[in-house]
């Protein structure tokens, strides 16, 4: 499930694993578990979620490989100091929007995504084929459609930023268009205007008319305001 679906609707985990990966994710971004806490040993943990120790332990390298949580010889399980966290897992990301959309935080993915978004356009504008310029034309006016809902609108703005991204050439900004579309469920989650077609377009005037823009790329595409 995408962010902004999460937004919109929830989630409910399917497996034994994701239901303890969601719960102790969950709990130690919302600070139930404070930074450098030892959590409950495998017997509570077991109990409380009614799971074999084979379902936990996957689930405590889960929450490990998401920067949450390290194991201390004959300590135990600890909570990360915040730092280390991966802020760009979906996940991450996911638990922190149902902790609560804060100024803080939704300060700091704006920053972030003024940051990105004009380098992915600028790399997209110089490798960019006509063919694609074509598709993200074709991504822009599905933007208009009158019939939107604020979920449907965000979900096509989302696949015309992943797009610009693909185009940058780039993986690692493929890699951290994540936090875009967290940007973007949390414009859905308080209604912002930042939830509108026009920064995408400004951003397709900009690739299609930038200067830098290869030769190769510049076989007339369909550019126009």
């Amino acid at each position: 499930m995408t962010l902004i679906k999460r937004a919109a609707f929830g989630t409910l985990p399917a497996s034994s694993h994701a239901k303890v990966v969601d719960a102790l994710g969950r709990a130690i971004v919302a600070g139930d578990f404070a930074e450098n806490e030892i959590l409950p040993g495998d017997p509570v943990l077991t109990a409380r979620f009614e799971v074999s120790r084979t379902v936990l332990r996957e689930a405590m390298k889960t929450l490990a490989a998401k920067g949450l949580i390290r194991a201390k010889s004959r300590v135990g399980t600890q909570v990360n100091p915040r730092e280390s966290w991966n802020f760009v897992d979906r996940d991450v990301i996911g638990w922190r929007m149902q902790k609560g959309m804060d100024g803080e935080f939704v300060r700091q993915l704006s920053e972030m995504r003024m940051a990105l978004e004009p380098a992915t356009a600028a790399l997209a504008a110089r490798h960019a084929t006509p063919e694609e310029i074509i598709q993200l034309y074709n991504i822009a006016a599905r933007m208009d459609d009158r019939n939107h809902s604020r979920e449907s609108f965000a979900a096509v703005d989302l696949e015309f930023h992943i797009a610009v991204a693909a185009m940058s050439r780039n993986p690692f900004i493929r890699s951290v268009s994540t936090l875009v579309e967290a940007a973007l469920a949390v414009s859905f989650r308080i209604s912002s205007p930042a939830l509108s077609p026009e920064e995408s377009r400004k951003a397709l005037r900009f690739i299609c008319a930038s200067p830098a823009r290869s030769p190769i790329t510049t076989r007339k595409p369909p550019c126009r305001p």
